[in-house]
């Protein structure tokens, strides 16, 4: 076994790309390595902006042996009547290189088929590597990739040099016009010339030396300490951020925190504002104090070891200053002009060409939001209507303009800065939650119910016109909307119907839709459907227990959720699948022979019928009362399973299928009555 190492050189990928890149580089070389048999353990990938690194531990110096079998003709076509081998057996062995006597006879699905039996030797691994490497290379998927110069290859950034060590020895290969070999790079600008190493140990060693950290979890570790110190020495602490710090690390080879400063007068602008300037176009961490008030210092991450630190200091100094001057220009701005009177403004902001303006699509989620408010707390409206008005006015504010991430954000400081009640300028900010998987929800039900009503009128209007999600092209972000509204019913605990939400949603757009709203309402309904199932796939819960649910009912998912969760818990008790045999069981008569009539007591001829109406009858009516006003699933589920015995004792003992017809259609109508109780819950023939 011998150590594998890789080496990528190119020019800076993006920082985005190169996580994900390594996490195929890795599963690309194990499936190519597998699929050639070669044995191999320890795979690890490293990384830079200027180089995808790829190391594999132990890796076989050749393949595994293979024995191939080989099927032939049929039997009966090998072998004559006395065993003897016809010119089939003879003109096999011969094509595949084996003793006549070699050949087997083995039972195959068809029949009896003669097969031979071929070892293939396996080939030493630095004969396959020249073909593997460069597959794998070139099979890394990017978001984006290009073509340089005229060479017939694509990449994310062009490729300078390719290190390809076996052993210690170079493997030969070329990618357009690099060849590999046993040389790499160092720093661009502290040490540019090659470098030549044998081994993964001196490839670490080597590139230290040359100031590359190639290890991004050193890398990191040294960005988080070196921040530390920085922050430390103005008695603060930078602002962690795992999103930009991932950011960072994948922007340096070799990181250099440095401490940066800027006027006191900008703290006067929102701590938002402030801090969206610092991360969003510089990269740059605030700095707070121990209250977690922001102090008027920033720590940047620099790629090279500077001449003069102060030199580099006062030049991001002056890069912020200009961005906090633009901010606090836009502030003092937007603030002359009160946020109510800016609404009329967004007349003129298109949403959406079909679905018209800003205006008109807060004109929509208003009226929606006021109906949904009607369902949850009616005491609300004064404030939900105020936000619903306000909450889309920042869209036409300069600071926005500026600094588009910052909308709902400015809202809520402007709304403050006008004297809006607290909960209407927090509601402005948080009708935007969730932002995305995972995201906190709105804080109060003002924020639940303008989120809620804000999607829900941008999805119903997106699938009036045609907008449908297909494949991964979601343009307006609908699956994330849908999962939004189903997160907020679910963890708020809301008591509400999306049939209900979407036709009141379709009727506020009833001038724009393209389509039958009847279309629009099955594929919206449909559409939730489907996110919230993903959802709970996602969660744990088992597919049978969700179709059996979902099947039955979809409508208020906070009743669907009970069901669920009552249903995943009944799977625990013992005479579950003991019923959920004997309701397939109805379930498959009843397909073939629907029931005519109702239940006809006095047509009951055998006890165990009696019995079993008799026991429905108790069960049915305790399955209601648990069922009525706030559902108790799990009392209503073993209820039911109280029917149990009764319903093995009927098919052991009742014939139902028998040729009086009205004694059939009675004995019918019962297991119809029986199934459509279990239905209240779910359809338990879909349990598995």
């Amino acid at each position: 076994m011998k150590e594998l190492l890789l080496e990528i050189g190119t020019e800076e990928i993006p920082a985005g790309f190169v996580p994900q890149a390594l996490n195929d580089f890795a599963s690309l070389i194990q499936r190519e390595l597998e699929a050639n048999r070669i044995d191999f353990d320890g795979v690890k990938t490293l990384g830079t902006p200027r180089r995808l690194v790829l190391y594999i531990q132990s890796v076989s110096e050749r393949q595994r042996d293979e024995e191939i079998r080989r099927i032939g003709p049929p039997k009966r076509a090998a072998f004559d009547s006395k065993g003897n081998p016809t010119q089939a057996a003879i003109g096999f062995a011969k094509s595949q290189s084996v003793p006549l006597e070699s050949l087997e006879v083995v039972q195959t699905e068809k029949g009896e088929y003669i097969c031979a039996l071929k070892k293939e030797l396996g080939r030493p691994t630095p004969e396959l590597l020249p073909s593997v490497l460069p597959k794998v290379i070139l099979s890394i998927p990017f978001q984006k990739s290009m073509r340089w110069a005229d060479i017939p290859v694509r990449f994310a950034r062009p490729i300078h040099w390719i290190l390809a060590l076996f052993g210690g020895v170079p493997i030969p290969f070329e990618i357009g016009n690099i060849r590999s070999g046993d040389v790499t790079f160092g720093h661009r600008f502290m040490h540019a010339g090659p470098v030549r190493v044998n081994d993964f140990n001196s490839y670490l060693r080597r590139m230290r030396e040359a100031f590359v950290i190639v290890d991004p979890v050193e890398r990191r570790k040294r960005i988080e300490e070196e921040m530390v110190r920085e922050a430390a020495s103005v008695s603060g602490r930078f602002v962690r951020d795992e999103e930009l710090l991932d950011e960072v690390n994948f922007l340096v080879e070799y990181p250099v925190a440095m401490c940066g400063r800027f006027d006191e007068e900008f703290l006067s602008l929102p701590g938002e504002v402030l801090i969206h300037s610092m991360k969003e176009h510089q990269r740059y961490f605030p700095v707070v104090d121990e209250s977690q008030k922001l102090l008027p210092y920033f720590v940047f991450v620099s790629n090279i070891i500077p001449k003069d630190r102060k030199v580099v200091i006062k030049g991001n100094e002056r890069v912020l200053k200009a961005r906090l001057s633009d901010a606090a220009y836009f502030f003092r701005e937007d603030l002359k002009v009160p946020l109510e009177k800016r609404v009329e403004e967004l007349k003129h902001v298109v949403f959406q060409a079909k679905l018209g303006t800003s205006y008109e699509k807060m004109t929509r989620f208003r009226q929606l939001a006021l109906f949904i408010c009607e369902r949850i707390d009616p005491g609300l409206r004064s404030s939900v209507e105020r936000a619903s008005f306000l909450c889309k006015a920042d869209l036409v504010t300069g600071m926005v303009g500026e600094f588009p991430k910052l909308q709902g954000i400015v809202g809520r400081e402007y709304a403050r800065l006008s004297g809006e009640r607290p909960e209407v300028a927090e509601a402005i900010y948080e009708h935007y939650l969730p932002g995305f998987a995972g995201d906190r929800l709105p804080s109060g039900p003002i924020g639940d119910i303008i989120s809620i009503a804000d999607k829900m009128d941008t999805i119903v209007g997106s699938f009036g016109i045609g907008l449908v999600p297909t494949g991964t092209a979601d343009p307006f972000g609908l699956r994330r909307q849908a999962l939004g509204i189903i997160r907020i019913i679910l963890e708020k605990g809301y008591s509400l119907s999306l049939t209900g939400l979407i036709q009141e949603s379709g009727g506020l757009l009833k001038e724009k839709m393209e389509r039958p709203f009847s279309d629009v309402e099955r594929e919206v309904l449909e559409f939730f459907r489907v996110r919230y199932q993903h959802l709970l796939l996602d969660r744990g819960y088992p597919l049978d227990v969700i179709e059996a649910v979902l099947s039955v009912s979809f409508d208020d998912l906070l009743d669907v959720q009970r069901r669920i969760d009552a249903l995943n818990r009944a799977r625990g008790l013992p005479d579950l699948m003991s019923v959920v045999i004997a309701f397939k069981r109805a379930v498959n008569i009843l397909k073939e022979s629907p029931p005519r009539g109702t239940i006809q007591v006095r047509l009951f001829s055998e006890p165990a019928e009696h019995n079993l109406y008799q026991s429905f009858v108790e069960v049915e009516g305790s399955v209601t009362s648990y069922l009525s006003n706030d559902p108790i699933y799990d009392a209503a589920i073993r209820e039911m399973l109280r029917l149990k015995e009764p319903i093995d004792e009927f098919f052991d003992k009742v014939m139902v299928m028998v040729e009086d017809e009205a004694i059939r259609n009675n004995r019918l109508a019962l297991l119809d009555e029986i199934g459509k109780l279990f239905l209240r819950v779910a359809d338990f023939s879909k349990l598995t």
